[in-house]
């Protein structure tokens, strides 16, 4: 590491957010470095490449008016860290981790490196409990777990911002006494977006066991690429060292890989697809695989990403890897949108394939995952019969087909489309899931025992 006193005034060149300096022979990767403008002022940056005396540092707040001639730079031999300890509960920080609220610095507890450890995968338990997000569509169809990375596909007018903030103020965890927290990691955001966020956070009392990291559109696009290591550093603080469980909410992962193309791009490197660089699957996969339960810890870090998909493309390289490394994704839909559904979760693409461990008898409801799999199968039906219309009409369908017509709109306006009022329990949705079944006759609900038919169905009288 280099000697905390080392100082360089050799910077040769600047591009976009990296600048780099001569005569340094033993900087390290990931090493924080000061820079001091020729005004005085001090801006922290961090190595991003250490060559035979050349180390390429990424600047945290824009390299725009910095000087080759008159700029120095300290080398620290430090990694960056953060501060941590119980008071940062209730606290919102910036993209890089500094308070961007009127609490001042953090005590510390403990001061953590931001790259985080790897957990050992043999001491990592399996996702087994349920998390409550009072979104039916998730809850009852696509069911979170806890310890799972479940992210978000939506693109651009789609109201995921809306939907994160609901899930924020309801979400819990199933059958537990044990504390939840709720650590929001927002990259790129607009100062519209930030006003929502932390006036839902602070008018429905979300923020008293929430942690903010707010790095909004104007701020530089090199913080966004700490923003969620931040996050999931105080995530790993309260839940393995509070025994907290922990829900991550990270919007959007998409900006935050426009930010690592654009350093890419500065460091001249080849680009892969989209141009986006060759190792954002390794990045990405450092971020989600920070999730997850550890034997012998009573706390775990379940997360959220939001996915935003240009022009609605889930084949964009952002949503394509990120479903390689995630265990599922919850697919909201323009055409629900359109019709005024919220929220506008398309359960047809979505998935959840942590949700079999994580339902049924003692940890949700024994009808659960029948209930779940007849209700999938009638909405396919009935969407396969929407399209069947435009070509036989509607009076070539049978009164069963009709049945499925009628489900699959009660479906969409009823049980997806639920209102941001408030959230609806499981046991709720469940009950309102045999409502809408009801209007089957029995042999027509195949994928439910018909020992489970008697015990919870509800027939309409007449």
């Amino acid at each position: 590491m280099t000697s905390p006193e080392r100082e360089y005034t050799s910077v040769t060149r600047i591009a976009g957010p990296l600048m780099a300096v001569s005569g340094v022979g033993d900087a390290a990767y990931g090493e924080v470095v000061e820079v001091r403008l020729p005004d005085g002022e001090r801006r922290l940056g961090q190595v991003l490449e250490s060559r035979l005396d050349l180390a390429v540092i990424q600047v945290f707040g824009g390299t725009g008016d910095l000087d080759t001639e008159a700029t120095a730079v300290r080398f620290t031999g430090e990694p960056l860290r953060m501060a941590v300890s119980p008071e940062i509960l209730g606290r919102t920080f910036d993209g890089a981790g500094r308070p961007a609220d009127r609490g001042g610095a953090v005590i510390p507890e403990e001061v953590r490196e931001i790259a985080g450890a790897s957990i050992n995968p043999t001491a990592r338990l399996y996702p087994e409990d349920c998390i409550e997000t009072g979104i039916s569509a998730i809850d009852v169809m696509n069911t979170l777990v806890r310890g799972q990375k479940l992210p978000v596909f939506s693109a651009a007018g789609l109201p995921h911002s809306r939907l994160a903030a609901q899930i924020a103020r309801q979400a819990r965890v199933l059958g537990e006494d044990d504390e939840f927290a709720i650590v929001f990691g927002a990259m790129g955001i607009t100062a519209e977006e930030e006003r929502f966020f932390l006036g839902e956070f602070e008018e429905t009392g979300a923020l008293e066991h929430a942690v903010l990291f707010v790095n909004r559109a104007d701020d530089p696009a090199i913080e966004r690429i700490v923003t969620p290591r931040c996050a999931l550093t105080a995530a790993e603080y309260l839940a393995f060292s509070l025994g907290m469980h922990v829900l991550v909410i990270l919007q959007d992962i998409t900006t935050y890989c426009e930010a690592l193309r654009e350093v890419s791009a500065a460091r001249e490197e080849v680009p892969a697809r989209r141009g986006y660089p060759g190792y954002m699957y390794t990045d990405l996969a450092s971020i989600f695989e920070r999730a997850g339960r550890i034997r012998g810890q009573k706390g775990s870090i379940t997360q959220l990403p939001i996915i935003s998909m240009p022009d609605d493309d889930i084949t964009h390289p952002v949503p394509d890897l990120t479903g390689y490394i995630t265990e599922g994704q919850i697919v909201l839909s323009r055409d629900l949108h359109r019709k005024g559904v919220y929220p506008p979760i398309d359960v047809l693409p979505s998935l959840s394939r942590l949700m079999p461990g994580g339902i049924g008898a003692g940890k949700t409801r024994e009808d659960h995952g029948a209930v779940s799999d007849q209700l999938y199968a009638a909405y396919a039906r009935g969407r396969r019969l929407e399209s069947l219309i435009a070509v036989i009409g509607e009076e070539g369908l049978t009164p069963i087909d009709r049945l499925y017509m009628q489900f699959a709109e009660r479906f969409e306006n009823e049980f997806v489309g639920q209102g941001a009022a408030g959230g609806r329990g499981i046991t709720a949705g469940l009950d309102l899931a045999w409502d809408l079944l009801s209007a089957f006759p029995d042999e027509e609900l195949r994928r439910i025992d018909p020992a489970l038919i008697a015990v919870h169905a509800r027939r309409e009288s007449g």
